[in-house]
């Protein structure tokens, strides 16, 4: 299912293939979030055309809207969006962290409260890779639990029980419902999920105990939840080690473009994030050199696209000024364009960077690119 095809000599950078039912992606890859089976202002068709390879999309919010009804009716999330490629689903576990006024974990699972109209439902190890098999993802996540940050080592440790638990459970079930036919991929693989918050003695636990239960692939969680950057980098490098190299390695949640060009460095090949989409309907755009705030006067008359040299629909068409004027007075195609333009951007890393572990200058590219890029309050 995931093939290594080089290591950079330089860093810990790979570049593979991980082989779907829907096609081959090529790692690293950045993978476009569409929680609710679509990615935000944006059709499938422009998803093709940017050259996306995987979308996400997430348990919990699609069996609350449209339910599994509907989901089931239409031949699950591929049927229901049209998106005819790749889809990664997340089972749940975030919502554990984020939603956390909403719920009781409870040993079997988390007992939540809808964030729509307040019923009840039950979701756990068993219910997580129902809902995801019946969504019919290329990729399903294990149920975890994503830990608060900050928080004790007493804390983290008891969750990274609860974590290992559901795991084996998730596992042992998923493994009843996927059958590998032979010489043809699974129809549906199973990541594990790296937890333990910023303790590298229980990140180093989490990994080797999920590698005895060898999933298809593994996830390094509980990272972007509101820990400095540096603690962010040092689970990632507490984490990777204790991976097999014949398995792909997923950062979940990142991040800024530099976060994700030295992740790549740290030996990670997938990601996904919300900020492309969620910052450009502020206005923001991404450039090489850092974000722009397309709301603000200084692009008023400016007839320059968002990025020279850019090739994306928006960069090739129109000027900061329109987009500039659509922003401000709130026309749904300016924020349609930002993200476009964000997603290309973002896309296009991904591509640069595996064409230079392939040529074995990413260690080159790499300083280039994160020394030349300037953080701004925007992002």
């Amino acid at each position: 299912m995931f093939e290594l095809i080089k290591k950079d000599t330089s860093s810990k950078a790979r570049l593979g293939k991980l082989l779907t039912t829907h096609g081959v992606i090529e790692t690293p890859i950045f993978m476009p979030v569409g929680t609710q089976a679509t990615v935000k202002a944006v059709s499938p068709r422009e998803l093709h055309e940017l050259g996306a390879q995987i979308i996400l999309g997430n348990t919990y919010h699609l069996m609350i809207r449209p339910g599994m009804k509907i989901m089931n009716q239409f031949g699950g999330i591929h049927g229901f969006s049209s998106w005819t490629g790749p889809v990664l689903t997340d089972s749940g576990g975030f919502q554990v962290f984020s939603l956390s006024k909403l719920r009781k974990i409870e040993k079997h699972g988390v007992r939540f409260q809808s964030h729509v109209d307040g019923t009840e439902f039950f979701l756990g190890p068993k219910e997580a890779m129902d809902i995801q098999w019946q969504l019919g993802g290329n990729i399903a996540m294990a149920f975890d639990e994503c830990p608060p940050y900050p928080c004790d080592f007493d804390y983290a440790a008891k969750s990274l029980d609860v974590t290992l638990r559901w795991a084996k459970e998730c596992k042992e079930y998923h493994d009843t419902l996927c059958v590998k036919e032979p010489g043809k991929p699974k129809r549906q693989m199973l990541f594990g999920i790296v937890q333990g918050s910023v303790y590298a003695d229980l990140r180093r636990r989490s990994a080797e105990e999920l590698v005895k239960m060898d999933f298809d692939g593994y996830a390094v969680g509980g990272v972007s939840v509101g820990e400095t950057e540096v603690e962010m980098m040092k689970a990632v490098e507490e984490s990777e080690p204790y991976l097999p190299e014949d398995k792909a390695r997923y950062a979940m949640g990142l991040g800024t473009p530099p976060q994700i060009v030295e992740m790549v460095a740290r030996g990670v090949d997938m990601f996904d994030c919300v900020l492309p989409t969620r910052v450009a309907r502020n206005g923001t755009a991404f450039t090489r050199t850092g974000t722009l705030n397309l709301r603000n006067a200084i692009f008023k008359e400016d007839a320059g696209a968002i990025e020279e040299g850019c090739q994306c629909y928006a960069c090739q068409n129109f000027s900061r000024a329109y987009i500039r004027h659509l922003v401000n007075v709130e026309e749904i195609l300016g924020l349609r364009l930002v993200t476009l333009h964000n997603l290309h951007f973002y896309l296009q890393l991904m591509r640069d960077i595996r064409t230079q572990i392939a040529f074995g200058t990413f260690n080159q590219f790499r300083e280039q690119f994160v020394s030349g890029y300037k953080k701004h309050k925007e992002v």
